[in-house]
């Protein structure tokens, strides 16, 4: 049994009960989440928020946290998502300081970078962070990358591992990104053709565990190899590609948002406008993970199980440096 102590912050999501149970065939592990869950390991009910969070690692002899908890999408109540996604993790980390917490793990987002026309055709890890402040959660991970870079200077015996995952797909994926590809047609405002990466949840949950396992640091994007357009997806999942212009997509969601038919507001066109894709070089040659799956695996995979479509056989994806 390892002296590793973990303690997972949202363990009883979807990736962290899983990770849990796979990093608890190694070592002591324990979890926090607002919400109780079975799991074959122990789960406090407990807000990140809650200054308690410290004198539970402390309690429990942590030596690595696992941060997970996050708002994963958008909503209309702005002051809670900024509340549990930057204030939840500032108290985490003073936690950690407190508690002499020894490593965390933190998964930040590739929406960190933001979502802009001339980011880089690959967005690799030194690119500047510049998380559209119109879209929370792509601001909300901005500020939280800032605190994390600060903590580094202020707390260097606190090592970090900070994951920037691009769009996560399984065969139970049910988000933002399932939505979007779920309907009859696929949309594509102004025919940007902006390439989506994907990563397979199970690679995901690998990647942590690979981290953890061996006190690992530093910041990766974590994603697949390569990328798939609109054009391609809509071709693969045998389904209409529309190119509505910008003004009348945001003319639909500011009356939709108005009358409360939808939470996505017309300043978050750019989610699908300029998709901030990732180039995954650093995490297989310097953190030495590779993904089991490819972007076109991973959603072929997530089309397959989820969607109930077959897309055997269908197009190429983009490759580094054809994008």
């Amino acid at each position: 049994m390892s002296e590793k102590r973990v303690l997972i912050t949202g363990a009883a999501g979807y990736v962290g009960l899983q990770l849990g149970e796979l990093l608890a065939r190694e070592m002591s592990v324990v979890g926090v989440d607002i919400r109780s869950r079975p799991a074959k390991f122990p789960i406090f009910t407990l807000d990140i928020c809650d200054p308690a969070l410290g004198e539970l690692m402390r309690a429990e002899s942590i030596t690595h946290v696992v941060h997970l908890a996050s708002v994963m999408s958008a909503g209309r109540d702005r002051e809670k998502e900024y509340r549990i996604d930057v204030e939840g993790t500032e108290n985490v980390l003073k936690a950690c300081v407190y508690a002499g917490v020894e490593h965390i793990t933190v998964t930040s987002s590739g929406a960190a970078y933001g979502y802009y026309a001339d980011n880089p055709e690959w967005l690799e890890e030194h690119h500047r962070l510049r998380g559209n402040r119109e879209f929370g959660y792509s601001d909300h991970k901005r500020l939280v990358e800032e605190m994390l870079t600060a903590y580094r200077e202020r707390f260097p015996k606190l090592r970090q591992l900070i994951f920037r995952p691009c769009s996560i797909v399984g065969a139970n994926t049910n988000n933002k990104i399932a939505k979007l590809f779920s309907g009859n047609a696929i949309v594509d405002p102004g025919g940007h053709n902006s390439p989506f990466v994907f990563i397979w949840d199970q690679d995901v949950i690998r990647a942590i565990e690979f981290g953890v396992t061996r006190d690992a640091a530093g910041i990766y994007n974590l994603a697949g190899d390569g990328a798939l357009t609109p054009e391609e997806i809509a071709r693969l999942l045998g389904k209409p590609l529309r190119r509505p212009p910008v003004w009348l997509v945001k003319a639909v969601l500011t009356i939709g948002y108005a009358l409360h038919l939808t939470d996505n507001q017309p300043g978050q066109v750019v989610f699908l406008q300029y998709r901030p894709v990732l180039l995954n070089r650093r995490l297989k040659e310097e953190l030495g993970f590779v993904p089991e799956k490819t972007s076109a695996e991973a959603f072929a995979y997530f089309a397959r199980e989820a969607l109930g479509v077959d897309v055997a056989g269908g197009a190429e994806p983009v490759l580094e440096g054809s994008a």
